[in-house]
């Protein structure tokens, strides 16, 4: 079945399209400090974990960067051990909230299909069921605390047993809900799944609908491929899904060839109210769901940006973790972030435009107070003759009184 929107009723300009992004990813509006980091999950519906750690962990800056200085407890405190999420492959490794559990049985059932993920065991019998009679009879354990992670070799050199509890959180029957010094906790879904949840049961069409529906909510306006990106969906899967998923079908120019328009679907909450309100200045991880997707932050933004971590020293263009910039609704440029000491570094900045300048500032100026430092350092900068008003803008800035970052309005 295609997945071209049929005789769409509303135009989008790339502009409009654009706030309605900012806005359903929550970085158009004011901060939803009533919700919380909780209430971030619940709208992103998906929050991507990774082991890179600059400034903060990117499940930490994925809030910071929608509510500002948010204290990195609570940040903790939400994502593990309070019951509401759990952990899965959705875009990638992601906390999710426990509401979608039964979201991803389609997915439990296709690893039970296939038998296997990454690795094989030698007796996957006798290891699940001495896993789960660890974890019955000793309560939720790390793979460390059921008999260690590694045979030894490098990362991925799993033990009998770490492949064991990971073929059970991929199946289902285990569950991560919690972490101890970045390590999984792994527990009995049994326990760890409200009961409710844990007995729906829907069938993959059902579950792919929902799925499809969530990612065009947190989306607010995509293409077919952005919405299988979201929760990487199969382009089939999406596409017999998106008819009854909610999403209306809409057209959005200048995202076809040449600046066309192009066939697209909204949500049609975000359709029925002007997106106003304040743009949030930040700075933003490489794994934030506003840009992971790099085909769609180009068409949207303009921006090709490209994590450069896994990319040898020599062949950085914009440094190890460089973050993009937003400010003013758009992304501005780029900081490749750092910590020395009480000093927060800027490895390397750019700018599209001098007019950026302020945002910078105030950008690292909030970044460096959350994560606890008084100072900024910035050690290149693109366009030199810019450091003397960056200098003087970050004095101010950070002999100031502490704002609350609203940003700049809407545009």
């Amino acid at each position: 079945m295609s997945s071209d929107p049929p005789s769409p009723t509303v135009t989008l300009t790339a502009d409009e399209a654009r706030r309605i992004a900012l806005r359903a990813q929550g970085l158009l509006g004011a901060p939803e400090r009533r919700g919380g980091v909780p209430g971030v999950l619940r709208r992103l519906g998906a929050v991507q974990l990774d082991t890179i750690s600059v400034l903060a962990r990117s499940h930490e800056l994925i809030p910071y960067a929608r509510l500002g200085a948010v204290g990195r407890a609570a940040v903790e405190s939400a994502y593990w051990g309070s019951g509401r999420t759990f952990e899965y492959w959705s875009h990638a490794a992601c906390v999710l909230p426990v509401e979608e559990w039964p979201l991803f049985a389609f997915r439990r059932r296709a690893f039970l299909a296939r038998g296997h993920r990454w690795h094989r065991m030698e007796d996957a019998e006798r290891s699940c069921a001495e896993v789960l009679a660890r974890l019955r009879a000793d309560g939720p354990l790390t793979a460390t605390e059921l008999g260690g992670a590694k045979k030894g070799g490098e990362w991925w050199d799993w033990s009998e047993t770490k492949i064991a509890v990971e073929w059970l959180l991929d199946t289902g029957q285990v569950v991560c809900g919690d972490r101890r010094s970045w390590k999984r906790v792994y527990d009995l879904a049994e326990r760890a799944v409200p009961e409710a949840l844990l007995a729906a049961e829907p069938d993959d069409d059902a579950c792919l609908r929902q799925l499809v529906r969530q990612s065009g909510a947190a989306l607010g306006v995509a293409t077919a491929k952005d919405l299988a990106d979201y929760h990487r969906l199969k382009a089939q899967q999406v596409g017999a899904a998106l008819p009854d998923s909610g999403l209306v079908p809409v057209r959005v120019q200048g995202w076809g060839r040449d600046g066309a328009a192009a066939p697209a679907w909204a949500d049609p909450a975000a359709l029925a109210e002007e997106p106003r309100g304040r743009h949030r200045t930040t700075l933003l991880s490489p794994f934030d769901s506003l840009v992971w997707d790099r085909a769609r932050t180009e068409r949207i933004f303009g921006l090709v940006h490209r994590l450069e971590a896994y990319t040898p020293k020599a062949h950085r263009l914009h440094g190890y973790f460089a973050m993009p910039l937003l400010a003013g609704g758009r992304l501005v440029g780029r900081v490749d972030p750092a910590r020395d000491g009480r000093t927060m570094v800027a490895r390397q900045a750019s700018l599209d435009s001098p007019k950026s300048l302020p945002a910078l500032a105030r950008a690292l100026t909030e970044a460096a107070r959350w994560v606890g430092c008084d100072r900024v350092r910035v050690e290149r900068l693109e366009d030199e003759a810019l450091r003397p008003a960056l200098d003087a803008l970050l004095r101010e800035s950070l002999n100031g009184p502490d704002g609350d970052a609203a940003g700049q309005p809407a545009g």
